[in-house]
């Protein structure tokens, strides 16, 4: 059974685009594989967080995995700074990382760009601990996106150069892993892009009623079709895309007969589809914030999920240890 590794930074929250993009394979492929998912409250330091807030972002992102569908009988689900030995073997691969190759990384370049005033060396050395993160469990796939793909990449390099240095084929060269298909890209409402937290174009799983309304209304469109079977613009190409993943086919058959027919509102496309955004996200909500309320079962599952971690790493640390030569008297 192969081995699966993804995490999220704990100042996420999570929106449609990972709903109906990787969350919902996650769902499905704990039960095929050996999956491993886990809460990066480690790499959120980088950006200095407040430590007031800290565990209520991890809780909240906890409470929204579980919701959306991640079964903590079928995967390890587990809170990053619960498994200490990623800190040990993150220390341990840094000593084969070299400055030059993690100053050249496009992220690095991209923070110390964001941030000036905080260019720390937890910025610089991210690829390391994202790689702690795969190679501790010695993951053969990990679900990325393309903002991480470098990082990846690196990953299999410190495997690879690991590997060649002592004489060993101890650590797999992860692969990215995208579910086998082409992944459904949920676009924002600003009428280019994907959905994201950092773009403010988004729809989350958190959201209430009167804020989704609006923030459909307010969705970016056009003046409309001046003739019959024109092709759709991106903002409206973008509004039918979010349509077909909420609505049913009857409903989206309708608008873009409408559309073909030059005799479209958006007014009125935009209320269906806020209302079945709503019917879509309404029960996920609930469960967020019945399972939010719940802190006996939240630790509990991170604590199973951390004790099933900490077993797989002890295994890991034990066999680097003694590659590299670090043996007790």
């Amino acid at each position: 059974m192969e081995t699966v590794v993804s995490g999220i930074r704990s100042t996420g929250m999570l929106h449609l685009g990972n709903y109906f993009g990787a969350l919902r394979n996650f769902t499905k492929m704990q039960h095929d594989a050996k999956c491993f998912f886990f809460i990066a409250d480690y790499h959120s330091l980088t950006t200095h967080p407040d430590p007031t807030i800290l565990h209520g972002n991890v809780k909240n992102i906890l409470s929204e995995y579980l919701a959306a569908g991640l079964d903590p009988e079928a995967a390890t689900i587990y809170v990053q700074s619960d498994v200490p030995q990623v800190a040990e073997l993150s220390l341990l691969l840094s000593m084969h990382a070299y400055v030059g190759e993690l100053e050249r990384t496009t992220s690095f370049k991209d923070k110390i760009r964001k941030q000036p005033q905080n260019v720390n060396a937890g910025l610089l050395c991210y690829p390391v601990l994202m790689a702690a993160d795969i190679l501790l469990h010695r993951a053969d796939k990990v679900p990325v996106g393309k903002d991480q793909e470098q990082h990846l990449e690196m990953t299999r390099v410190f495997a690879r150069r690991f590997n060649s240095i002592y004489g060993v084929e101890f650590f797999p060269e992860s692969q990215p892993y995208n579910f086998g298909q082409e992944l459904v890209k949920i676009p924002g409402l600003d009428g280019s892009g994907k959905m994201g937290k950092s773009e403010g174009n988004g729809i989350f799983l958190s959201e209430s009623d009167a804020s989704i309304r609006k923030k459909v209304m307010r969705a970016v469109s056009d003046s409309g079709p001046t003739e019959p079977n024109q092709p759709m613009s991106e903002p409206i190409a973008n509004l039918f895309t979010l349509l077909k993943v909420v609505s049913s086919p009857d409903t989206v058959e309708y608008f873009t007969d409408k559309y073909n027919a030059c005799e479209i509102r958006y007014g009125d496309l935009k209320k269906q589809l806020a209302e079945d955004i709503i019917a879509t996200v309404a029960p996920i909500r609930e469960r967020i914030e019945e399972i939010k309320s719940n802190d006996k079962y939240l630790h509990d599952v991170v604590m199973a999920g951390a004790e099933r971690a900490r077993a797989s790493a002890d295994e890991t640390i034990r066999a680097v240890r003694e590659i590299m030569g670090i043996k007790k008297f």
